[in-house]
C-alpha cells in the first residue's frame, strides 16, 4: 500500500514539473499575441501549478501511518486539497471573465496569432496526456487528489481546444472582439469545472455515500453468499483519501461459537478485498439470527429452525444499506 502511495507522490511531482513548463509556454504565447483567450489558458496553468503543489503536500501527509491522534490515518487531507483546487479554479475563471468584459469595451490589438496558436496547441496535447495518466493512476490507487487533478488537466486541454477554434476564427475574420467573447465563454466553463471539483470534495469531507461503490460491493456479496450469511445490513463505506473503510452487520446463526462466527467474518472480509480493493479496512459486527430470519434462511440442515423457510431474498442495494435484518412477515 505504501508503495502505491509513494508512486502517487512521484507521479504528482511529474505533474507539477510538467505544469511549470506549460505555464511558461502559455505566458510566452500571451506576450507574443496579447490575446485574452490565451491569457485564460495561462492563468489556469498558474492554478494547475499551485494546486499541484498543494496536492503533492496532501499526498505526502496522507501517506503517513495511523497514529493516536489520527486512528483512521491522514487521508482526509486529500479532500481538502481537492476543494482548494476547485476554489482556485473558480477564482481564476472569475478573473478571466471580468478582464474579458472590460476588454470588450476597451479592445487591445492582437499580434502573431500564428505563433501563439502553435504554442497553445502543443501545451494542450501535453496537458491532456498528463491529465489522462493522472486520472488513471488515481483510479488505480483510489487517490481523490490524482483523479481531481487529472480531470482538471483534461478540462484544461478541452478549454485549450475551444480557445484554438476561437483564435482560428479571429485569425481568419480579423474580428478582434471575438477574443474577449471566447475568453468569457471558457471562463464560465472553468468556473463550472471548479464548482464540480469543490462539490465532489465537500461530499468526501461530509462522508456522502458513494452509491456506485456500494452497489459494486452488494453485487459481489450477493453473488458469493454462504449458508451461514443469513443477511447483511447497515452497510456503509467511508473514504479517507485512498483508504476505504467499510462497516456492516452480518447476521449468522445464533448458535455459532465465537470462533465460528469469526471465521465467517474473515471469509466475508477476504471476499471484499479480493473483488473490490485489497487495502480495504472492514469492521463487521455479527448479529444473531431471530425468528424472522428463518423465513429467508437457506440453511436447510438447521436443527434450531423455528419457522419454515419461505423464499430466498436477494441482497438488494436498498435492503443492505438499511439498518434492519432481512425477513418476511
Amino acid at each position: 500500500m505504501f508503495k502505491g502511495l509513494s508512486e502517487s507522490i512521484r507521479f504528482q511531482m511529474l505533474v507539477v514539473t510538467v505544469g511549470g513548463v506549460l505555464l511558461v509556454t502559455k505566458f510566452v504565447a500571451f506576450f507574443l499575441t496579447n490575446s485574452n483567450a490565451i491569457l485564460t489558458d495561462a492563468l489556469e496553468s498558474i492554478i494547475n501549478v499551485v494546486a499541484g503543489l498543494f496536492s503533492l503536500y496532501s499526498l505526502v501527509i496522507s501517506a503517513r501511518p495511523k497514529d493516536e491522534n489520527h486512528p483512521y490515518g491522514h487521508g482526509k487531507i486529500e479532500f481538502i486539497a481537492s476543494s482548494v483546487e476547485g476554489s482556485l479554479i473558480m477564482v481564476a475563471g472569475g478573473f478571466i471573465i471580468a478582464k474579458s468584459v472590460v476588454n470588450l469595451f476597451q479592445p487591445v490589438a492582437l499580434q502573431q496569432l500564428d505563433y501563439g496558436m502553435l504554442l497553445i496547441t502543443g501545451s494542450g496535447i501535453v496537458n491532456y496526456a498528463t491529465g489522462y495518466l493522472a486520472e488513471q493512476k488515481g483510479r488505480n490507487s483510489n487517490s481523490v487528489v490524482l483523479v481531481a487533478g487529472g480531470r482538471h488537466l483534461k478540462t484544461d486541454a478541452y478549454s485549450t481546444a475551444g480557445i484554438l477554434v476561437g483564435l482560428l476564427l479571429i485569425y481568419l475574420t480579423k474580428q478582434m472582439w471575438l477574443d474577449s467573447v471566447v475568453a468569457i465563454l471558457f471562463g464560465g466553463f472553468i468556473c463550472y469545472t471548479g464548482l464540480k471539483i469543490t462539490r465532489s470534495s465537500v461530499a468526501g469531507i461530509m462522508d456522502e455515500a458513494d452509491y456506485e461503490l456500494l452497489k459494486r460491493i452488494v453485487e459481489v456479496l450477493n453473488a458469493n453468499r454462504r449458508n451461514n450469511w443469513i443477511d447483511i445490513h447497515n452497510l456503509r463505506v467511508i473514504k479517507y483519501g485512498a483508504k476505504l473503510h467499510i462497516d456492516c452487520h452480518l447476521t449468522v446463526p445464533w448458535y455459532l461459537t465465537v470462533l465460528e462466527a469469526h471465521d465467517e467474518v474473515d471469509a466475508l472480509s477476504k471476499l471484499v478485498r479480493e473483488n473490490i480493493d485489497p487495502g480495504i479496512e472492514l469492521f463487521i459486527h455479527t448479529d444473531p439470527c431471530v425468528e424472522l430470519s428463518c423465513t429467508v434462511c437457506e440453511k436447510h440442515n438447521c436443527t434450531s429452525r423455528r419457522v419454515d423457510f419461505r423464499q430466498r431474498v436477494e441482497w438488494e442495494f436498498d435492503k443492505v444499506i438499511a439498518d434492519k435484518k432481512h425477513g418476511l412477515q
